[in-house]
């Protein structure tokens, strides 16, 4: 009888590694498609040349602590003359902008006169995709690296154009309730956005995540006296019963949101434009 169980036992322990591997190979998998989904989306730019040296993958902590020491002090501008060609042109800027992708597609294909000008936390990605720009001879984008919550005022402030869209797009989440204090969108960097950009300006918000999602809304949400939801001036934007976007308004989706949509997220999203001017004696706690 002990011999059986013990046989048994053994017979279970060996049996555990495959279902093992096949949770990785489904992994392995998910992670190929979604590579794959990402290539197809961006196919246009044709990076994967441009970046030999280093290969096409670069290997990055995935989650970055913003109130680390060496994230604390703010990043100086740049000679805005030096990275853009036109540099009264608006301006969209998208924090925490990853890879860059998103907005290298944006410089190249949109129709509109419009820089782009990308900040990220994760330096190395900074030094690949502005590897790319310069290969691409963009020069109405660039990427800076900054820790946005301490330095878009400075940077922004400087910009002799008007700034006429903010974005951030599917932020790191950090779940764990004492580390929401590390997400992006503090109360600083919303009283910045919504000083800072123009009137008629707008705000691009979105997550594959519902609370971090909700808590971008109710921020912006609380300056009903500046903002109004886009779908309130554009009727070419619809809208869900819970006020979420029902389509990406920007022509292009980002890789986490190909990611995300791919295992079956939904992706939250909320438009703002500033119909009012912003009073500095004017902010939310």
């Amino acid at each position: 009888m002990a011999w059986t169980a013990a046989a048994s036992l053994c017979c279970r322990l060996v049996r555990a590694p495959p279902v093992r591997r096949r949770s990785l190979r489904r992994t392995l998998c998910s992670a190929a498609r979604s590579t794959d989904a990402v290539d197809r989306e961006y196919a246009d730019l044709n990076l994967r040349p441009l970046y030999p040296n280093r290969g096409h993958h670069l290997r990055i902590r995935q989650h970055v602590n913003p109130l680390s020491a060496l994230f604390v002090e703010p990043t100086e501008p740049p000679e805005w003359t030096e990275v853009f060609e036109d540099p009264l042109l608006p301006l969209m800027v998208d924090i925490g902008c990853g890879s860059g992708r998103f907005l290298v597609w944006l410089a190249k294909n949109s129709g509109e006169k419009r820089n782009y000008l990308g900040l990220e936390i994760r330096q190395k990605l900074v030094e690949r995709t502005q590897f790319w720009v310069t290969e691409l001879g963009l020069r109405n984008v660039y990427f800076m690296f900054a820790n946005a919550t301490v330095s878009f005022e400075q940077i922004v402030s400087s910009y002799p154009g008007p700034l006429s869209l903010v974005s951030i797009l599917c932020p790191d989440p950090h779940f764990k309730k004492r580390h929401h204090k590390r997400r992006v969108l503090q109360t600083p960097l919303v009283d910045s956005i919504t000083k800072n950009l123009c009137l008629g300006g707008r705000v691009f918000v979105q997550s594959d995540v519902l609370d971090v999602a909700t808590d971008m809304r109710e921020r912006f949400d609380g300056y009903s006296d500046v903002f109004e939801h886009a779908d309130r001036v554009d009727k070419d934007l619809q809208c869900d019963n819970e006020g979420w976007l029902l389509d990406n308004p920007m022509g292009i989706r980002t890789e986490r949101e190909i990611h995300a949509e791919l295992e079956g997220a939904t992706i939250y999203r909320r438009m703002y434009e500033k119909t009012r001017c912003f009073s500095p004696d004017y902010s939310i706690g």
